[in-house]
């Protein structure tokens, strides 16, 4: 019989896994990297951010998210604003290409959530996604 901490780190890399093919298979053939969509997803989610603000919300370094914005500004899927108030630092945000993709990825998540929801009941819902929540904070 397998512990409750083996059974349990099992079943969250399990888990992640899923989760991750899931999300491999939406973009798969799209043009853009699965990081790529990451950056996407996030400035769908916050809006204008600056490199140091999305590199700490994606857990990766300004150098690492550097190449990954040249690549999705070549697309035309963001976009750089200059920062008014401080002309040598600038946002960024999703150009209506960007915003197109996102508000389509989003949906299939949507998707997915609903599911979860019907399968779950409402009840079993609301503990799942608030235990998430306690997950989320440990990481």
């Amino acid at each position: 019989m397998e512990e409750p901490q083996q059974q349990f780190s099992r079943i969250l890399t399990e888990f992640f896994d899923r989760m991750s093919s899931w999300e491999q298979g939406l973009v798969e053939g799209s043009g853009i990297s699965l990081p790529q969509m990451h950056v996407l997803e996030t400035l769908g989610n916050h809006r204008k951010l600056r490199m140091k603000e999305l590199a700490e919300k994606l857990g990766v370094t300004t150098g690492t998210l550097t190449v990954m914005v040249q690549r999705l500004l070549q697309k035309d899927l963001i976009r750089r604003i200059r920062d008014e108030e401080d002309r040598r630092s600038s946002f960024i945000d999703l150009s209506p290409l960007g915003e197109e993709i996102y508000k389509r990825h989003h949906s299939l998540h949507d998707e997915l959530i609903g599911e979860l929801v019907i399968r779950l009941g409402d009840r079993e819902s609301e503990h799942f996604f608030a235990s998430m929540e306690k997950v989320i904070e440990v990481l």
